[in-house]
């Protein structure tokens, strides 16, 4: 019996990752293999009549898909694109405002200056809806988020 309290405390911890596993980028996917990707979807991000964009504003794709985003920045401002859970966008917003030159070095995120491309190769490996987003200060409120649903 004196096993039993270390053991719940295991298995507490247990149930507490996994929890927090079903959320952020892995619960979105996981970083593709550009040899496995059998969808190409082009995001254009501009800057329109005081408002940022991106578009197309939501796309549909099926649970399984290695998804090859080619994100182009045809505005005159830097943005970036990251793909995650709403939840998780959200929480990344508020540490993005308390650091907004926080650079990205995670394969569900890009940032992309003025007039370039850049790219995420994403595998959804979980149904559900996720959401790509521009969390530079700002920009998220200006209208820069879209949706991902996957099937």
């Amino acid at each position: 019996m004196t096993h039993f309290p270390r053991l719940m405390a295991a298995a507490a911890g247990m149930l507490i990752s996994t929890a927090t596993m079903a959320h952020g980028p892995d619960a979105a996917g996981e970083a593709g293999n550009r040899a496995q990707v059998n969808k190409t979807i082009e995001i254009r991000m501009i800057e329109q009549n005081g408002r940022m964009l991106f578009t197309p504003p939501q796309v549909t794709i099926n649970r399984g898909d290695t998804v090859r985003f080619i994100v182009r920045n045809s505005g005159a401002l830097e943005h970036e694109m990251v793909i995650d859970t709403l939840e998780g966008n959200q929480r990344h917003k508020v540490q993005m405002q308390a650091n907004p030159d926080m650079e990205h070095a995670d394969p569900n995120a890009v940032r992309v200056e003025s007039a370039k491309v850049g790219e995420i190769v994403w595998k959804f490996t979980h149904s559900g809806v996720f959401e790509y987003a521009c969390l530079i200060p700002g920009h998220y409120e200006a209208g820069m988020h879209g949706r991902i649903t996957v099937r």
